[in-house]
């Protein structure tokens, strides 16, 4: 039997605020010392209370905005009660059946075809703290907490199973990713934390409505172990329903070593968190002109920039798509543009030699040592006939490793292009000699040989000469 996955993805994001949710101990704990950020709100002493972050909620209410949501003119939150040694109140201070936003979309491009992925929600809790897991040389394990992470803004952004790849769910959060950059809002760092994906996974048989048994999927700490955990456990599944089985509602853990979902727990349903209103914080009244100034503040997403760049200067939607997928890619080529005014010519570049070096690299754009007045400056030498084309390559890659101007390594290296008649001549004649049956190729008629005398000529030249000079010039001497 042939099945269907249906897939729905959980995502939380941390905020990018100086403070907790709830209390004023500073959110930027990566690097401090263990336990070094903490306070009886954190480690959730008696008669602590908490105080709203009023940022983090703004900056959720932004990022549902910015998914098309609705925003109820009224939310509160919750208590949402579990025990686990990294959950220091025994409770999880979230929200439940009163979110700050509901029913919205995202699109997401499967190859030619748009498809919209619906947002059940956005809402707003609070992180847990971190545990270490450790194991000594003679084999005794143990764990041990750390509370700088507990209370730490965390943004849930819980998608409809309307998924059903592998590839749609990583186009769904490159592009979640890249909206929450844009905004400002959180770094979307996987690597970090700081951006986590839970999957909900389940198959039915193609052409049949309802829902089957389904798993929740956790730890996977990038793009690419999304992919493969999902790949996995679908297939997992359809091995499983292929033999009668029955799959039962759980919680798996990727195991990124082995390449595969292993059970962790029998999955929660909602009313075994006991979710009640949280007593120590007062609803939340979110008023309609409020919620429209917060609007006002949403920059250009890339949705409409890359329309913008169709538009305006002429791109594909491929160039465009690519130019807009991270808001530094297209600040990068924005300031380009305004030094070098052809914006086709400045995305080529782009998109092709940087996006060549970055990749190899692995390093992000913020991070190159070329820079917008780099590349501008390039290709203007380039349009006045400086350099060629070919020359141009080398000093990229040259201005990519050292950070150095084009016109100073042009300079030292002696890059320049030969553009001087008596100089080129030269070389025409000593090509012309060398290749006779080029020569007569083209005086028979086929064009093509000129092309082929021209790239000697620029062999010769090690890419220094004119390329439209020395077509001239050959045909020029060889007409005459």
């Amino acid at each position: 039997m042939e099945y269907e996955a249906i897939i729905g993805l959980e995502v939380h994001a941390q905020l990018l605020t100086e403070s907790k949710m709830f209390c004023g101990c500073s959110a930027k704990y990566a690097s401090a010392p263990p336990n070094t950020l903490v306070c009886p709100v954190d480690l959730g002493l008696p008669g602590a209370l908490p105080v709203i972050n009023r940022t983090a909620v703004e900056y959720t209410i932004m990022t549902a905005l910015a998914l098309n949501c609705s925003i109820p003119e009224f939310s509160r939150f919750d208590r949402k009660n579990y025990f686990y040694p990294d959950l220091m109140k025994g409770y999880q201070i979230s929200q439940y059946d009163l979110p700050l936003s509901k029913d919205g979309w995202m699109t997401i491009e499967v190859g030619d075809q748009v498809k919209r992925i619906g947002i059940r929600r956005v809402h707003l809790e609070e992180d847990t703290a971190k545990l270490i897991h450790r194991t000594e040389p003679s084999g005794k394990s143990y764990s041990l907490v750390d509370v700088n992470r507990s209370g730490v803004p965390l943004m849930e952004i819980v998608g409809e199973p309307d998924i059903r790849t592998p590839e749609e769910a990583r186009l769904f959060l490159v592009k979640l990713r890249s909206i929450l950059r844009y905004l400002g809002v959180s770094t979307g760092n996987m690597e970090e934390g700081s951006f986590r994906c839970d999957a909900n996974v389940s198959l039915r048989p193609v052409g049949t409505t309802e829902f089957g048994g389904k798993v929740e999927v956790k730890n996977m700490n990038s793009f690419r172990a999304v992919y493969r955990a999902l790949e996995y456990e679908i297939k997992r599944q359809a091995e499983v329903l292929s033999r009668g089985g029955r799959i039962e509602q759980e919680t798996r853990g990727w195991v990124e070593d082995k390449g595969a979902t292993v059970s962790q727990r029998t999955k929660e349903y909602a009313h075994d968190y006991r979710y009640f209103p949280e007593p120590d914080l007062p609803p939340l009244v979110l008023s309609p002109e409020w919620v429209a100034s917060l609007r006002d503040r949403l920059p250009e997403l890339p949705d409409a920039k890359r329309d913008r760049y169709m538009a305006a200067f002429g791109l594909s939607r491929y160039d465009a798509n690519l130019l807009t997928s991270s808001k530094a890619v297209a600040d990068f080529f924005e300031a380009t543009v305004a030094l070098y005014p052809h914006a086709k010519g400045v995305a080529n570049w782009i998109t092709t030699e940087l996006f060549r070096l970055l990749n190899v690299s692995g390093i992000e754009i913020e991070e190159s040592k070329v820079t917008p007045a780099h590349l501008s400056e390039m290709l203007t030498l380039i349009e006045k006939g400086v350099i060629s084309h070919k020359i141009a390559k080398t000093i990229f890659d040259e201005m990519f490793a050292t950070g150095k101007k084009p016109a100073e390594i042009v300079k030292e290296k002696g890059l320049g292009q030969i553009s001087g008649v008596e100089e080129l001549e030269e070389a025409v004649d000593q090509v012309i000699a060398s290749n006779p049956q080029a020569v007569a190729d083209f005086k028979s008629g086929k064009e093509q040989a000129l092309a082929f005398l021209v790239g000697q000529v620029m062999k010769l030249t090690r890419g220094k000469a004119n390329p439209g000079l020395v077509n001239e010039l050959l045909r020029k001497k060889l007409q005459g």
